[in-house]
């Protein structure tokens, strides 16, 4: 799921983490994952915090619109 930024990569672009939180509080530090299953880059801390991605569906969401 996630891809480490090696690190050429890493000082080419300056990445900021784009975790955010339930209460959209959002992470300031530098990125070095992508996920490329919600195509968001994020931070170390946040990188295994599936709570933070926006890939993944809140508890009772089922998806879709109807």
């Amino acid at each position: 799921m996630l891809q480490p930024l090696n690190q050429t990569e890493s000082r080419e672009r300056e990445r900021a983490c784009q975790a955010v939180s339930p209460m959209d509080d959002p992470c300031e530090s530098s990125a070095s994952f992508y996920c490329a299953k919600c195509g968001q880059w994020f931070c170390q801390v946040h990188a295994d915090d599936e709570s933070w991605h926006a890939c993944v569906l809140a508890p009772g969401d089922e998806g879709g619109e109807g």
